[in-house]
């Protein structure tokens, strides 16, 4: 009993360890934003921000609106300010809400700093049905849970079937959660106003990568898949999607997971699919795609460890010779 309480117990350290640690004081460090113009009033403003800033901002000068709205829609850019009698800061909140407040905070202070009110512009606004733009978050919350919370079940209920009836049952159940995923970002909360056909697509994908790798690791930590999956899927995984803070808000170790991780993959797919016409939308879905193959690959194994488990049948010799003894000693 107590050796089972021990996995909760982790779960609880785990939980509070990442969660607590990612979001419990987001700072901006190299923040990138722009300030639009080529005079010197424009270098000498860009430079006092990233002096003032001490890292927090990566502050750059570009020469027109036009360009500043391009490094907004390729997110690279997390906002521009426009100097002069009538200042106006562009954002993009379907990059990130809380960067773009962020972002906001700032030079509503260097407006102040004129005595002019700021006109904020946002250039990629979020659909209605998703004001703050977190909804994509929940979103992968959603389609996470369903997707692990399959992988106990599989590994549990159906522990004595065979791996491939286990990895069928498997891709069967990605296809069940990412169909529901699809049905709560269109139809039923509208978190998306187009391109739900690539939003089910990406759903597929993060799913089927969750659970193939779940149920060829239950084959290697059996009753610690629970606490494995969780720490890849949610103590790792939803840390540093990007759903609620990006990595320019975040200490440097989650920021690096976002390059890579399966979330940051489907929420960053998800924008780019929606909101940006889908700029670097092939390095995100190359992220979902690797982590799929991940879960062939650990199933493969899974497979290969099982097949050496499992007793060799006895040659027809040897099945005689059983008999002969069964026989005798029966009669004995």
């Amino acid at each position: 009993m107590l050796g089972h309480l021990l996995t909760p117990l982790l779960m609880c350290v785990g939980m509070g360890l990442a969660y607590l640690g990612a979001f419990h004081a987001p700072q901006p460090h190299d923040l990138r934003v722009d300030v639009v113009g080529s005079g010197p009033s424009a270098q000498v403003l860009a430079q006092t921000l990233h002096d003032k800033g001490d890292g927090a901002l990566d502050v750059r000068t570009v020469p027109d609106r036009e360009t500043a709205v391009t490094a907004l829609r390729e997110q690279t850019s997390f906002g521009a300010y426009l100097p002069g009698p009538h200042p106006e800061l562009l954002v993009a909140s379907a990059s990130s809400d809380t960067s773009a407040m962020a972002v906001e905070k700032v030079f509503t202070k260097v407006a102040a700093g004129q005595d002019a009110p700021l006109k904020v512009t946002d250039v990629a606004p979020v659909s209605d049905g998703d004001p703050t733009g977190q909804g994509v978050f929940f979103l992968l919350v959603a389609l996470s849970i369903g997707s692990y919370a399959s992988v106990a079940v599989i590994g549990g209920a159906g522990a004595v079937l065979p791996l491939r009836v286990r990895a069928l049952l498997a891709a069967g159940m990605s296809l069940v959660v990412s169909l529901v995923g699809a049905v709560f970002a269109g139809p039923m909360f509208h978190l998306v106003d187009q391109g739900l056909g690539g939003v089910w697509a990406m759903s597929w994908l993060y799913s089927a990568g969750i659970l193939l790798i779940g149920v060829g690791l239950h084959t290697f930590l059996r009753r610690w898949t629970t606490l494995g999956v969780m720490v890849l899927f949610v103590m790792l995984n939803f840390t540093s999607s990007g759903g609620i803070y990006r990595p320019e808000l975040q200490p440097g170790f989650f920021g690096s997971l976002h390059a890579f991780w399966n979330g940051a993959g489907f929420v960053e797919g998800v924008r780019s699919h929606v909101y940006f016409d889908g700029h670097a939308l092939t390095g995100h879905l190359l992220v979902l795609a690797l982590w799929l193959l991940a879960g062939v690959a650990v199933t493969v194994c899974a497979g290969l460890a099982e097949a050496r488990r499992r007793p060799a049948p006895a040659a027809p010799a040897q099945e005689e010779e059983l008999e002969e003894e069964m026989e005798q000693a029966v009669g004995v």
